[in-house]
């Protein structure tokens, strides 16, 4: 960071802090079609900031293994409406979660203070649209493209070394593009081209990441990682998701993506407390 108020910090994100999922989709993986009607949707949304959420994240196009791509018009027809209303009724950040630049741009002017890209801003004209935007901006790994990315993903090199080298070839393409360094969030993409052990060995290795310099974000929430080791249902992960947030947490991550606003927060609190104990200052009970 390189100032008070410069990139993630003029978000005012407690650290560490939580992102409340907000999928305006009919096919999300967790909860799609939920949320697709614009009052629904913001009704969830005021909930989570209730509920603690330090920010939004709200995406109209699914990133599932398998799912359908949308248009440009579909994608900025059901998130629009929800950040426009989103933004003139609290003051909690709203990110958008879109790899395609013109929807960047107009969720920005409708009053988005985030951009969250699971493509690391690899589509054409992203990077500069970013640059020209000049707002935070999350850039995720992963390993081919959401629709084929479950499809033998492999890391000779080690899954480790391999997500370190790409962050550090994405982040010296967005600074030589005008995006700032304190501008800059890194996502390692769990469940995004990756197997199940592959995704336990990131989160092992999860503070290597912090060798960048900037915030980390993750997001395992609900995700397969955790269903197909113990054998659950999505609507039966909340204790395994959880305990990767915590652990995540402890290895050094900053922000949680999570669809479990309320206990994520009680989660987070118990590492707050502990981290403020020895602080007689800081400590309040």
């Amino acid at each position: 960071m390189t100032a008070p108020d410069a990139g993630f910090d003029r978000l005012n994100l407690p650290r560490p802090g939580v992102m409340g999922i907000l999928n305006i989709t009919p096919d999300s993986f967790s909860d799609g079609g939920q949320f697709l009607h614009p009052d629904r949707a913001v009704e969830r949304a005021l909930e989570m900031i209730e509920q603690g959420a330090a920010i939004i994240d709200t995406g109209g196009e699914s990133t599932r293994p398998g799912a359908e791509a949308v248009s440009v018009q579909q994608e900025a027809d059901r998130v629009l409406p929800v950040i426009e209303t989103l933004a003139g009724a609290t003051k909690t950040p709203i990110s958008i979660d879109t790899s395609k630049p013109a929807v960047m741009r107009m969720a920005v002017r409708a009053g988005a203070a985030m951009i969250n890209d699971v493509r690391a801003l690899r589509e054409p004209e992203a990077l500069p649209a970013c640059a020209e935007l000049n707002v935070p901006v999350c850039l995720m790994h992963m390993q081919g493209r959401p629709r084929t990315m479950q499809q033998s993903p492999a890391y000779p090199d080690g899954i480790i070394n391999e997500i370190n080298t790409f962050f550090s070839d994405r982040i010296e393409q967005a600074t030589k593009a005008g995006i700032a360094h304190h501008n800059i969030c890194l996502d390692p993409g769990f469940g995004f081209g990756k197997t199940l052990r592959h995704n336990y060995q990131l989160l092992n290795g999860l503070q290597s990441l912090l060798q960048h310099k900037v915030p980390i974000m993750v997001g395992i929430s609900r995700k397969s990682m955790i269903g197909r080791l113990l054998n659950l249902p999505v609507q039966q992960r909340l204790p395994g998701s959880l305990s990767a947030a915590v652990i995540a947490v402890m290895q050094g991550a900053d922000i949680i993506r999570t669809h479990d606003v309320k206990s994520t927060v009680e989660a987070l609190q118990i590492i707050h407390a502990m981290r403020r104990a020895d602080d007689p200052q800081g400590w309040q009970q």
